[in-house]
Formats: C-alpha cells, structure tokens, sequence
C-alpha cells in the first residue's frame, strides 16, 4: 500500500535530518538550504517498509514559507508532527499542526527529536507540552515517539511505528476522477516536460490525454514514475512524476493541476463551510481580503460571510462564498487554509461545497444557507438532485454535473439512474431537469396556450416559435422539445407540424362565423378553376354581413387548415378536389406523350383557364414536383 506521509514543525527541529535519518535521503534539494540550513521549499524522500510504501513530503518550518508548506500538506495521508525535545512547541508547531487539523488529516504521529541534547524529565516536559496542544484533536491519542538523527536512537522504533499506523489508514475513495495538483514542473533532457505531485485521486495511465487546468492545455503521458520507478500506471496516494507531451515545462506552474481532460472545470466563484481557529485575532467577515490554499495554489479571494451578522467568530464555523481573484480548480469536499492577506497567516479552514456557484445576493442568504447545510447530508443520488433544483428550469447535462462533481462517470451514472427512476428528474434529450421546475415549466406552457386560444380561438394552434420565445427563450432548445414531448405523451397538448394546441380546444363558431365559412367555400367551389383574388372573395363573403374582412380571414384560415383550399400564390387560392383533379389531367396527358413535355398554351387547353391562372398553377406544380421547367416547356413528372 501507498501512503504519503508529511512533516509539519517549527524551524530547526529536525524534520529534514528526520527524513535523511529515515530514508538516506537529503530532501533539501537547492544550494540555498544547503547553505543556510533551512528547508525552504518542499522536498521529497521514499521509503519501503515491507508491503507498506511511504512517500515523504518534507515541509519548511519558517514562518515566510508556510505558503510552501500548504502546497505540501494538502495531500497528506498521515502527518508526523516533529517538536524539538530541546525547544517544546513553538509557534510554527502550533501553527503547522492547525493546519493538518482544518485540512482533516486523519491519523498521525508526534516525533520528538533531538533525544540525545536532553535528559528523560525534560523529555517529558516537552511531551506533556505537546499533549496540551494536541488535547481533543485527531492527535490526541497518536503515538509519540523520541529520536535522535545524529545518533540513530529510535529510528527503527519510528519505522515500526509509521508502518503500523499506514496499514489503518483506509483506502483513498476511488469516486472522482485523476486530480494531480503539480507542485513541480522540469524539463528532462531527451523526454521534455515533467511534472510531480501527489495524485490525489484517480489513476493516470501511461499514454492518456490529460488537461492541465486552470490553463486549458491538453497533454498526453509519455511516462510514469513512482518510487524512482517507471510505471505503466499510477494510483491515487502515491507521489507521482509524469513526463508529459504537447507541452512545455515553463508553460506549467505550481499550482495547476493535471486532470482528465474534459471532466474539471476552473472556477471563480466557491461556496464553502468555513471553520475560524479559536484563537483568531479578529472575525472573519465580509468583504475580507484573503489567500486561499487549496491544492498546491495560493489565491486571493474576497469572503461573502453567508448570514445575518456577516461574520464568524473566532472558534465558530459558517458557511460563505469566495469569490477569487483568479480561476482555481476544486471538487466539492476538498480542504482549503484561509490566511490573512496582511500580515499573512492562518485564520480559518475549510471545505468546497459547491465549485460552480453563483454570485448570492443577501435576501437569498437563508435559502443558501439551507441548500448547502443539505449539501453536507446528501448522499449521491441527493447532491445530483440539489444541483438541478438550483440549475432550475434551465437544467444541466451530463458534462455540467461532472464537472461539478468531479465524478468517474459511472458514479455519476447511477446517481442520475437512482433519480430518474424514482421520477426526480426527468432527462430532456441530454440536458437533466428537476422534477419540480420541469413541472413548472408544462404548467407555463399549458397557460401560455391557453391565453393563446382565448386571445385567438379560431387560429389552427400557437406557433411553435411564439411559443418558445414567451416561455423557454433562455432555456436550452432540449428541454423545450422534451416538455412538449411529455405534454403530448399525456395529452394535454396537440403538435402539428409548426402549431401546439390545447388537447381539449375545439373550434366553436358563432352562427355569424359559420355562414362566413359557408360563403367561402361556396365561392371557391362554384369557381372551380377560375378563382377571384383572395381580396375579392374576402370582401364578397361579408358582404351584407356585420362581419369585416379581418375576420373574414381568419374564416378562411380554417378552410386552408381543413385542406379545403390550397394556396397557389398570395393572391389565389384553389379548391383541393379541382387541384387533385387537373394533377390526373396531367399526368394522363404524359402517359400518352412521347416526351411527357407540356407548353403553356397546351397546358391552358388541358385546364380550360387563361394565363392568368396558368402561370401561377404550373409555378406551384415546379415547387410540389409534379412538373419540373425545361426551357420554354415543362416536364411532366
């Protein structure tokens, strides 16, 4: 098994000698630490202890450099809190070791070194000092044990210790997809860029196009490297080097994270639950400037304190929203330090939410407050269900939900699966909407076609088109499609091609109306082939009548909708059953044509009507294909 485990302490206490004394490997690795010796950045040491690897994250102790110490915490697996037997706890101590405790560092250990410059009552001083600090904590029961690197006194005793204590640490959850937050990036002659980190989550294989966010820069592994050893894969607990093509290492800054490509989106915008430490100078509140430590990034942010007060209490926790100065990448339920802008240091930690929110506006605040307290509770099925009533009718595809979640896709499969088949939520040809706004959604559109057939009760049905702009003209064109398609499954609603109508509507026409139809149609069909222009027939049929033209088209929309009557051109129309019958007049003609040509005047002799009426017939049957022109002549088809 693989377990990474991290230094926390103040400066000089011994953390890197620890390291050497336990490994044989000097983890500083700049000529400046050498010179000075003192850690300044993070340095890295491997050690196999039978069936157990233990992978080292060496951390500076000094107070300018904790920054570089949270790029190293982050993804610890089990801490080892060095105190100096000569020195007790110090501030970096206290400091170093709140950390782990706001990152949620599960299991741990407290070395007490330097054993040789000590006698056996101080030694004991310094470890009831440090269970004063540890009371109550994930450390208050952890073993505590004394060494000494120059002498090598209680190193083995420390290796026995580390072993047992790494065999209980659980298996990292295999839910979310590859996440390597890069606290290096080198270039390697002969194979190009590499970059190292602990892989977080996930599995990298060798040859898989990944992302590196927040830059947006697809890559391909060209090589793994785990323990100083080439691998064909790399887990999650593991501290990992991967050589990557399609990109140069000065392109890569700590602080980026290699991903699955596609999945992780960067975000501005965090809601999160925050805990303050006890011992806080001053109150977190709003609008505070603060550095956020998530990962192997440190970004300025500004808290929006989600409550009434507008502030957390030293020793209190609450939930609030960042909002960063630049883009970051987190899933929800990863850690995070807070520290003061200036000066800096630690004030509060905590974890994401939700990586996707938007901007809250204060009379919302109760509302938020509920959403993300349910957040904390819900189990897969229930975090899904929260992000689309939040999404409202808008929804959210498959895509949106991964990279909001942060899921192999199979979780979040199941998860919609649960949902769906429980009728939470309905899927909408790849976009996902909640039950209840979807709901919302066919009551609009029921009343929309209400209002349209009470304003218009004698037009065919509500365009299509109007419909959506008055009811889904922000929403994806998916889920307009799927509430209609849903409203006609249970019969609420009638499509016919570009017109919805009511299920129920039925048209009802006064007796006024039904002799303006009448009229109508009677002109049309003693007129047979000759048709009046539409004008000319609007204005007979309401001759003598109450009526006005306006209405009396709206009449003869019904003959049209019925199929009586079939538009030639804007201004003539012509009965059906005498279209019908001049089509078989036609192609009679043909059938005894050695050609199947037709002419104008010849086809003026077959309808028995001038050209008024035979350049627009012969137009319309080019556009229905029952003729097609061939120069001065048509092609019978």
């Amino acid at each position: 098994m693989d377990v990474i485990v991290g230094t926390a302490g103040h400066i000089d206490h011994g953390k890197t000698a620890l390291v050497k004394a336990l490994t044989g490997v000097d983890a500083d690795r700049f000529p400046e630490e050498k010179l000075r010796g003192i850690t300044i950045d993070i340095g890295f040491a491997e050690l196999e202890l039978g069936d157990v690897r233990l992978g080292f994250v060496d951390v500076p102790g000094h107070e300018r450099f904790v920054k570089n110490m949270l790029a190293g915490a982050s993804g610890i697996d089990l801490v080892a809190l060095v105190v100096a037997a000569a020195e007790g706890v110090m501030p970096q101590t206290r400091e170093h070791f709140e950390i782990c405790r706001l990152l949620e560092t599960k299991t741990g250990l407290v070395v007490l070194t330097k054993k040789d410059l000590v006698d056996e009552e101080l030694l004991e001083l310094v470890n009831l000092d440090v269970a004063e600090l540890v009371h109550g904590s994930f450390l208050e029961h952890a073993p505590v044990v004394a060494v000494s690197a120059k002498t090598g006194e209680g190193v083995e005793e420390l290796k026995t210790t580390l072993q047992n204590l790494a065999r209980k640490i659980p298996a990292r959850t295999n839910e979310t997809v590859a996440r390597l937050p890069i606290d290096r990036s080198f270039s390697v002659k002969g194979f190009g860029a590499v970059v190292t980190g602990t892989l977080v989550a996930g599995a990298i294989a060798e040859a898989a196009e990944m992302e590196i966010l927040p830059a947006g820069k697809k890559v391909r592994v060209r090589g793994l490297q785990t323990h100083g050893k080439k691998v064909g894969a790399a887990h999650a607990g593991q501290r990992t080097a991967v050589n990557l093509g399609g990109v140069d290492h000065a392109e890569i800054l700590r602080g980026m994270v290699l991903t699955e490509s596609g999945v992780l989106r960067p975000t501005s915008i965090l809601d999160a639950e925050v805990e303050v430490l006890k011992d806080a100078k001053r109150s977190l509140k709003t609008r505070q400037r603060v550095r956020v430590h998530a990962g192997t990034i440190e970004a300025l942010a500004r808290v929006q304190v989600l409550s009434e007060t507008g502030e957390i209490l030293p020793g209190a926790r609450d939930f609030v929203q960042l909002r960063l100065e630049m883009p970051i990448v987190g899933v929800p339920g990863e850690r995070f330090i807070l520290r003061s802008y200036s000066p800096s240091m630690t004030i509060a930690g905590g974890r994401i939410l939700d990586n996707a929110a938007a901007r809250h506006r204060r009379r919302d605040a109760e509302n938020v407050r509920r959403r993300l307290a349910n957040l904390i509770a819900a189990d897969h099925a229930q975090r899904v269900r929260i992000y689309l009533e939040t999404a409202a009718e808008h929804g959210l595809t498959f895509d949106d939900l991964r990279a909001r979640t942060g899921w192999r896709a199979e979780i979040l499969k199941k998860a919609l699966a649960d949902n769906t088949g429980r009728k939470a939520v309905v899927e909408a040809d790849g976009f996902f909407v909640a039950r209840t706004p979807f709901d919302a959604l066919k009551a609009k559109t029921l009343a929309e076609i209400e209002a349209f057939h009470k304003k218009e009760p004698l037009a065919k049905g509500m365009p299509r088109e109007t419909l959506r702009e008055k009811v889904f003209a922000q929403l994806p064109p998916e889920v307009f499609r799927a509430v209609l398609a849903v409203l006609e499954t249970e019969k609420k609603i009638v499509s016919e091609k570009d017109f919805v109508r009511a299920g129920d509507h039925r048209l009802e026409l006064t007796g006024d109306e039904s002799l303006l139809r009448e009229r109508l149609s009677r002109i049309y069909q003693t007129a047979r082939l000759e048709v009046p222009k539409l004008e000319d027939a609007l204005a007979e049929a309401v001759r003598g009548t109450k009526s006005d033209k306006a209405h009396a088209r709206k009449i003869f929309q019904l003959l049209i909708n019925a199929g009586e009557l079939v538009k030639i051109s804007d201004e003539f129309y012509f009965p059906r059953p005498e279209i019908d019958a001049l089509v078989a007049k036609l192609r009679n003609f043909a059938e005894n044509s050695a050609d199947r040509l037709i002419d104008v005047p010849g086809f003026k002799d077959i309808a028995g009507i001038s050209r008024k009426y035979a350049i627009p017939l012969l137009e319309y049957f080019d556009r229905e294909r029952v003729t097609r022109r061939a120069g001065d002549k048509r092609l019978i088809l």
